[in-house]
């Protein structure tokens, strides 16, 4: 049933999982050094949306995802700082007490755009022994030497390497993809232990057969993903930029360990741009989710306007956009508001829109369906049936905007704007203000206009 855009093969293939109608799902996860922006959250809505489609299909899916607290350095060169120890310095925080800030701040922009929480969420600093047991395996086998800095992986010694990037390796020159680090024989070899530098205490570092140090950025993957689903496994997702160094040294790595096939489909997803830039602090254009809600926006509408481009493509995000996607959203909901209790569906739409989401995940057509649903002279009680079961998909909470009714007001609420116009009367406005929190808390929100108040469920 679906299709999707495999990154190992170059092409669109019918998706066909190992343990049918089990999934596994390994998603690439943040480093948790910094804020996570827009750019980022774009990703994890794609990822999700993976999941709902595949939920929506069907299949049983177990999601797995890592949160990178260590071993990620600033060059993909194996040099430079580490970015959890400049994480650490830019905020004066510890790295454990950075790690678990922006952990958390990852999670709450997760939740306001609706992002289903992974199944597992492992920690690298979990699994410091697990990794450093797959590099004597990968030692056993004669994969691995040493220089004065760390271990490294040989890359001469695995065939396949270049099958994921497609790299030709005659044109790949020191200081084209990488700079050479010392010591290293090939430049696409890469690290799997780095050596704490001699006289600088580390706040994160381990004892080691071959001496203290840290894991490789790429090792931790390898590891959490065998060990939560196995030695091969069905998808593998993460952004463009993992695709020549990260998940190429993922696939050589695990691959030499295991002398199984890793993973069968790699799911990329594009960059985000803003007004035609790239995102940087000179720039003064990163922005975070919970930027986007003090600009009065609500984060549901940037998961809409995510959906009107397509994962595989970039996206240029604007203001103007997010403000016509969250007119769109709003007008959305107004209709849906407008419609009797679900009753049935409609299966031409229900077509349609299965057609689009399971065509490589087509979600700008799948909205279109949505419109020509709407827009439809139906009976609004089977409009109902089918956009609730679409926003499995979707993620824009359209069930929970419903036909309001005076009657459904509880008396509390009701006794409660009573009191509260008798204050606004008496020009008691802090007091109705306190009242108005209190209704809130009770499932519903004010709007004052025209000399009336009306009442809606939050």
């Amino acid at each position: 049933m679906l299709r999707l855009y495999n990154t190992l093969t170059r092409k669109i293939e019918d998706f066909s999982p190992i343990n049918s109608p089990g999934v596994g799902i390994y998603s690439c996860g943040p480093t948790v050094y910094d804020y996570q922006h827009i750019g980022h959250m774009r990703r994890y809505v794609g990822d999700d949306i993976l999941i709902r489609v595949l939920k929506y299909d069907g299949y049983h899916v177990k999601q797995v995802m890592n949160i990178t607290d260590v071993g990620h350095l600033v060059s993909d060169s194996d040099e430079g700082e580490d970015k959890m120890e400049k994480g650490a310095k830019k905020f004066g925080m510890s790295v454990w007490d950075i790690a678990k800030k922006f952990e958390q701040q990852f999670l709450e922009s997760m939740d306001l755009l609706n992002i289903k929480r992974p199944d597992v969420l492992m920690h690298a600093t979990d699994y410091i022994n697990d990794q450093i047991e797959l590099i004597q395996i990968l030692e056993e086998k004669g994969y691995t030497y040493r220089t004065e800095d760390g271990i490294y992986f040989d890359t001469s010694k695995f065939p396949d390497y270049y099958k994921l990037s497609r790299q030709n390796p005659e044109e790949l020159k020191a200081g084209a993809r990488v700079e050479m680090v010392a010591g290293k024989r090939n430049v696409s070899d890469f690290a799997l232990w780095k050596f704490s530098p001699k006289g600088v205490k580390r706040q994160m570092e381990w004892e080691s057969p071959w001496g203290k140090g840290f894991p490789g950025w790429h090792l931790e993957c390898s590891t959490m993903s065998m060990k939560a689903l196995g030695p091969s496994f069905d998808i593998h997702t993460g952004g463009i930029d993992h695709i020549n160094i990260h998940h190429t040294n993922e696939i050589a790595q695990s691959e030499a360990a295991s002398g199984r096939k890793f993973v069968n489909y790699w799911v990329h997803h594009a960059f985000l741009m803003v007004d035609g830039e790239k995102m940087s602090k000179s720039l003064g254009n990163i922005y975070t989710v919970e930027d986007i809600i003090q600009k009065g926006y609500d984060p549901l509408s940037l998961r809409y306007l995510y959906l009107q481009t397509h994962y595989r493509q970039e996206m240029n995000f604007t203001f103007k956009a997010l403000e016509a996607a969250q007119n769109a959203l709003k007008n959305l909901r107004e209709e849906v508001s407008r419609w009797d209790e679900q009753k049935g569906h409609i299966e031409k739409f229900d077509n349609q829109f299965f057609e689009a989401i399971n065509e490589d995940l087509n979600m700008s057509k799948a909205l279109a369906v949505v419109w020509d649903l709407v827009k439809s002279k139906n009976p609004s009680s089977q409009k109902a049936g089918s956009l609730f079961k679409y926003d499995e998909v979707l993620g824009l909470n359209l069930s929970k905007v419903r036909k309001f009714r005076e009657e459904d007001i509880p008396h509390a609420v009701k006794e409660l704007l009573r009191e509260r116009e008798a204050l606004r009367k008496e020009k008691k406005y802090h007091l109705a203000d306190e009242i108005r929190h209190k209704i809130k808390k009770m499932g519903y929100d004010l709007e004052d206009k025209n000399g009336k108040t009306e009442l809606k469920p939050l």
